[in-house]
């Protein structure tokens, strides 16, 4: 893969994604986020697409620090990785897609293989938005009708007697069979009267769970490793990954010994930091899986191919969480399609992207 391009044309457009219901999670309400698109063409016509993605109050990158780049890459007709900072990972990410997919002898190919051919599936987990009880337990069980064998769902938005009430319909409901996943997006670090950080994950563990992502704040590192050592539920890092690069990296997986990674290429800085993060997790066998940060279809297609025929892994594939593509309601249009709890790309028909032209 080139890193670097010169004597380019670059183009360059901001969409803000409206999402059709308002996305809950522990930390805050979303109703709509940002994302830039980002077009290249060299001299020989051939053309690349990348998705800038960003969830605000989460994402390092900030929107006037996006938009000022973009135009020096406008204004120097050129592109290239290394000059890219630290602090803006999802421009990073946009930036190398833009360049992988342009390299490629066919449109929109970012890791040729059997997913973008439409002979591929990767399993996914089915996410359950925050809501009252009911709501998620009336989502759970469209999940399960429509197939899916692993759900996902926030903790910590609830008192946790609330919580644990709703989490235990939801196991009766569901059967022993599904896998449980839940996602606590640090809110665990406060502490309620009587439910210790502890037992909240005994509890949880007792009802089946899979795993957690993120119980405590990165910051609270020492607390992580000790929990990821003593905790009868499994342990994954999600926010703990953000701004972390270069040895840091090293250190952070020999302090905290967690027992899974969640990667968000659009919050690490792309594929190859990325697969960096396998190759260090694997090395200590450490599992992991890949998630959305809230892209459209475009950057979407780019992790699912990059999860079934990029990634290096020594692991079978574990579900993943890139069933995000329905959420918004002015989404860009895409070829992709989520059946049986397995997401696929449909047959290739040069018109479903269309649509991308209109962004720029």
């Amino acid at each position: 893969m080139m890193d670097s391009l010169n004597d380019c044309i670059v183009d360059y457009g901001r969409r803000d994604l409206r999402f059709r219901a308002p996305a809950r999670t522990s930390r805050d309400t979303l109703h709509e986020k940002p994302s830039w698109f980002i077009r290249v063409r060299d001299q020989a016509g051939r053309e690349g697409w990348g998705e800038c993605s960003i969830i605000p109050g989460l994402s390092l990158d900030q929107a006037s620090g996006i938009d000022a780049f973009f135009d020096r890459c406008v204004a120097t007709r050129s592109l290239d990785l290394a000059k890219v900072p630290d602090d803006l990972p999802a421009v990073r990410f946009a930036i190398e897609s833009a360049l992988r997919s342009l390299a490629s002898e066919e449109d929109l190919t970012y890791f040729p293989g059997a997913f973008r051919q439409g002979t591929a599936r990767i399993p996914m987990n089915g996410l359950i938005w925050m809501e009252e009880p009911d709501g998620m337990l009336r989502q759970a069980k469209r999940l399960v009708d429509a197939g899916f064998e692993t759900l996902k769902m926030k903790v910590g938005a609830l008192p946790f007697d609330q919580e644990y009430g709703w989490l235990r319909e939801l196991r009766e409901e569901t059967g022993a069979s599904t896998t449980l996943r839940c996602d606590a997006n640090g809110a665990f670090s406060e502490e309620e009267n009587g439910w210790p950080v502890m037992k909240k994950l005994e509890v949880l563990a007792d009802l089946g769970f899979h795993s957690i992502e993120q119980p405590l704040r990165p910051s609270e590192r020492s607390q992580l490793a000790y929990l990821c050592a003593e905790s009868p539920l499994p342990i994954g890092l999600d926010e703990s990954l953000i701004g972390v690069n270069g040895e840091d990296k090293v250190t952070l997986l020999n302090d905290i010994k967690p027992q899974f990674l969640i990667l968000k290429p659009s919050l690490l800085g792309g594929f190859g930091r990325s697969q960096n993060w396998v190759d260090l997790a694997e090395e200590r066998g450490i599992n992991w899986w890949a998630t959305s940060a809230l892209e459209s279809n475009l950057g979407l297609y780019a992790i699912a191919q990059w999860v079934c025929d990029g990634v290096k892994t020594q692991w079978p594939l574990l579900p993943q969480g890139l069933g995000t593509g329905g959420l918004f309601e002015n989404n860009v249009p895409g070829s992709m399609q989520i059946g049986l709890g397995e997401l696929t790309n449909q047959a290739h028909s040069g018109t479903a992207w269309d649509a991308l032209d209109s962004l720029i």
